[in-house]
């Protein structure tokens, strides 16, 4: 099959991404990584007692931002065999993850766009649990420079 490029790529195209199995390891690993020690990720003790406006967690929750990593990596992963380059993702978290939970992150090419400078692509992104409730979603846009000869 040949190469995908900015001309061949249709809009409504589905872009599958990588899935993740989130554990209370994987959880300490982003905490150590990023330096977010926040108890709501690390501390069932303090879940139990707090609540965070009207909402009530029934204990830790992974990080949001490992969702959008999950999206940076689908989206790079995709664009850097096709010739585009991620400019700009936006997301929203709509529901926590809990350790035992298994996400999965996916996109669609939503809008494409060529101007006299370069040529833009943008994607709905969403992220899904095991029981295909949306988690997260957003838009990704795309830049495929143009090549000079």
């Amino acid at each position: 099959m040949p190469q995908q490029t900015f001309d061949t790529i249709d809009i409504g195209e589905l872009i599958s991404g990588p899935s993740l199995s989130i554990s209370r390891e994987s959880i300490r690993e982003f905490a150590e990584a990023s330096l977010d020690f926040n108890p709501l990720h690390l501390d069932d003790e303090y879940m139990k007692k707090s609540s965070f406006g009207k909402t009530r967690f029934r204990g830790v929750i992974m990080h949001g931002m490992t969702n959008y990593a999950l999206l940076v990596r689908m989206m790079t992963d995709w664009l850097s065999t096709r010739g585009g380059v991620l400019r700009r993702l936006e997301a929203r978290w709509l529901k926590p993850v809990y350790p035992g939970d298994a996400i999965t992150a996916r996109g669609t090419v939503a809008h494409k766009r060529v101007t006299q400078k370069s040529r833009w692509m943008l994607f709905a992104v969403e992220i899904r649990n095991q029981n295909d409730e949306l988690i997260a979603t957003g838009e990704a846009m795309a830049e495929f420079p143009l090549v000079s000869s």
